[in-house]
């Protein structure tokens, strides 16, 4: 099973660990207070708290997790994209490595509860996809849901190119992924456009494709000047994170303003309502991301190869303030 394959298994599952984990612990953590430890990173406060129960990993693993996590997100916006949020970390009885994530607005506090299996491993942890994409969700407003997609497939796309940008995944593993990924995003029978098809595929890998299109599209348009991260980028800039209720136009509006062409709009009103089914064989070989075994090569020589090393260059110079990330206890 392919790495990014994972994430269908996980989505069968994730509603059902969450609120058995929750059921679970709630009596012990009203009876012992789980200890508190803040993370400054990006210009944000994360207060990490961990659950009691049994863990194989030690707090400082799980702390470093989290500062990874965040430093990936904090490098590809320029900062991380909210002031403050709460991690959660729930302890499990059962699975491997991370079990679950979700990201929610409670009276106001930000808050990202995760599972992680007590049989989980440092390992485990340094391949993690599942914190890092909860903290994107972060860093885009919350829209209405038959705009869910826009959500997840940011969030699919996102993650690992920024994990990838702050030194924790390879490029190739990271078009691997898409190229393995995109494809069960593609509209099948019965389709009605990204607004209106809600299936598993649809959302999380549409939502993706979506974002791929867009990338390189304004890559292209603006000569490689700017792609989708900066048009993401002006939406957290304008105050579009998940702290505040958006129209979707509204964000994707935003976002245009700030590479100075209207592709996501164009895309939006293109993908809505009518299945489109890009011919990813034929983007593949004009990017020049060739499948090989388990891996990609990158064809130097094809004629948008510059838009994958320009989609894959960090922007931003916080490696210094996230490998001293300071950490203190509240």
């Amino acid at each position: 099973m392919d790495f990014r394959s994972l994430r269908s298994a996980q989505g069968i599952v994730v509603a059902a660990l969450f609120f058995i984990s929750v059921a679970a612990v709630v009596n012990a953590a009203a009876e012992t207070p789980a200890p508190n430890e803040s993370l400054s990173i990006g210009g944000a406060s994360i207060k990490v708290e961990i659950d009691p129960g049994e863990l194989g990993v030690a707090r400082t693993q799980v702390l470093d997790w989290v500062r990874r996590s965040a430093c990936a997100v904090s490098e590809y916006y320029g900062g991380f994209p909210v002031r403050n949020v709460n991690v959660k970390v729930v302890p499990i009885d059962e699975g491997k490595g991370v079990l679950f994530g979700r990201t929610v607005l409670v009276d106001r506090t930000l808050v990202i509860r995760v599972g992680l299996s007590r049989f989980a491993t440092d390992s485990s942890l340094r391949d993690d996809w599942v914190m890092t994409h909860e903290m994107v969700h972060l860093a885009f407003p919350s829209v209405p849901h038959e705009h869910h997609w826009i959500e997840e497939g940011i969030a699919t796309y996102v993650e690992p190119i920024a994990r990838s940008q702050a030194g924790d995944l390879s490029p190739e593993t990271v078009w691997r992924e898409l190229v393995d990924g995109l494809p069960k995003g593609l509209p099948a029978s019965g389709d009605h456009g990204l607004d209106n098809t809600h299936t598993w595929g649809r959302t999380y890998w549409g939502g993706a494709l979506f974002c791929l299109m867009a990338d390189v599209e304004i890559h292209l348009r603006t000569h490689n000047r700017y792609g989708l991260q900066d048009a993401l980028r002006g939406i957290v800039r304008a105050g579009g994170n998940m702290e505040h209720d958006w129209p979707l136009v509204r964000a994707l509006k935003v976002g245009d303003d700030a590479v100075g062409v209207p592709v996501l709009m164009e895309l939006y009103d293109q993908m809505k309502a009518t299945p489109v089914t890009p011919d990813l064989d034929a983007r593949w070989r004009e990017l020049g991301v060739r499948p090989s075994g388990d891996s990609v090569t990158f064809d130097q020589s094809a004629p948008l190869a510059s838009i994958v090393r320009s989609i894959m260059a960090s922007q931003s110079s916080l490696g210094g303030e996230c490998s001293q990330a300071g950490v203190h206890r509240d």
